[in-house]
């Protein structure tokens, strides 16, 4: 996806992967006993709009965030930066732990409505969520390839939610929405 040519034509592409790997993949987030019912996730329209390239704001307080999880015991975080978006600001952060990455969730105005309460990611680069770029030239930020964590589909997934610099005070219909 990170290939292509047409954002719109990844992001088609983005939606069938997901879930096929949602319906199939054996560690998916839906429980095995909800799979054979499973109809597909809820994505909004691609929206070209919503596709920046932005530098990262390396500017920022030095700041650790320390989640407990389930699974994992606590994972930590590092700031390291923020997107100033035209949406508004969203902080960067790096995943301290395993296999490090960036990682950016984001909670919008629609959370808990139309969007998943806890919020959705936008980086994840450990798990290769990411459209490329680098902190120094600007990331590839589509807002219409938000997704939602495992946490969303099922309460035995302990997942990092948005923390308060990774909110937008305006709705945010992109990507995948809330789980039906």
């Amino acid at each position: 996806m990170r290939a292509a040519a047409d954002p719109a034509q990844a992001h088609a592409e983005w939606v069938a992967g997901r879930d096929e790997l949602v319906r199939t993949h054996p560690a998916s987030p839906v429980p095995a006993e909800r799979r054979s019912a499973f109809a597909g996730l809820r994505h909004a329209p691609y929206d070209s709009a919503l596709r920046f390239v932005v530098a990262v704001d390396t500017e920022v307080e030095p700041h650790r965030l320390e989640v407990p999880t389930a699974t994992d015991g606590v994972v930590p975080f590092e700031l390291v930066g923020r997107l100033h978006l035209p949406l508004g600001d969203l902080d960067v952060w790096w995943l301290d732990s395993y296999g490090g990455g960036v990682f950016v969730p984001v909670k919008d105005a629609l959370a808990g409505a139309r969007t998943y309460g806890g919020g959705r990611y936008l980086l994840d680069t450990v798990k290769g969520a990411d459209l490329g770029g680098s902190v120094a030239a600007g990331l590839v930020v589509d807002l219409n390839f938000v997704y939602n964590p495992s946490c969303a589909y099922d309460p035995a997934w302990t997942c990092p939610l948005a923390p308060p610099g990774n909110r937008l005070d305006v709705p945010l219909e992109a990507g995948e929405l809330v789980p039906t």
